[in-house]
């Protein structure tokens, strides 16, 4: 068993299908950016459980995908047994955040909170587990004291206050849990 990262790394993108006959793959950016993924000169990648460390030899972008040869692979053939990776970087070579976005990372294990009421703090109604990305937009996954798993659409009329911080969200409108 490896150790775990001294710092999370951050899921940056997504390895597509084979791209021409020299060993380029398509790369979806999860962000919609793409700057930070030309810089990068090797990257993690993640499948089905097994990470390993990948020199990146070339890359340049084809909208909406960067398209990267890694060390290596140099047929298309060789390449397609990376098609569903994940592509993780530290948090320094990520896309950098606008106000108001979030790496998925670090949303997951803030305490969820209900509105405070006479300037009380809420009660704890439980952790975010996951953040599932979807075509409608992105759930947010909640587990909940009692054990039960809700998907709760993040958006600010369920979630209106995230702190960073102090790793804790405020979820209002609590009909979406019923």
């Amino acid at each position: 068993m490896k150790p775990a990262h001294p710092h999370p790394l951050l899921i940056t993108g997504i390895v597509g299908a084979p791209f021409g006959v020299r060993g380029f793959v398509k790369v979806k950016p999860l962000s919609g950016e793409t700057n930070h993924l030309l810089k990068l000169k090797s990257a993690v990648l993640r499948k089905d459980g097994i990470e390993k460390v990948l020199a990146i030899e070339e890359s340049s972008v084809i909208p909406p995908v960067v398209i990267m040869r890694f060390a290596g692979y140099t047929s298309p053939e060789a390449v397609k047994a990376l098609g569903g990776a994940e592509l993780l970087v530290s948090r320094a070579e990520a896309a950098p955040l606008q106000p108001g976005e979030y790496y998925i990372e670090d949303l997951k294990g803030l305490t969820v909170y209900s509105a405070a009421e006479n300037g009380g703090d809420g009660e704890i109604l439980g952790q975010i587990a996951a953040v599932i990305e979807g075509g409608g937009g992105d759930l947010i996954e909640i587990l909940l004291n009692d054990g039960n798993l809700k998907l709760v659409p993040f958006r600010n009329e369920f979630l209106t206050e995230i702190d960073m911080d102090n790793r804790r969200v405020t979820l209002t409108n609590l009909w979406i849990l019923e």
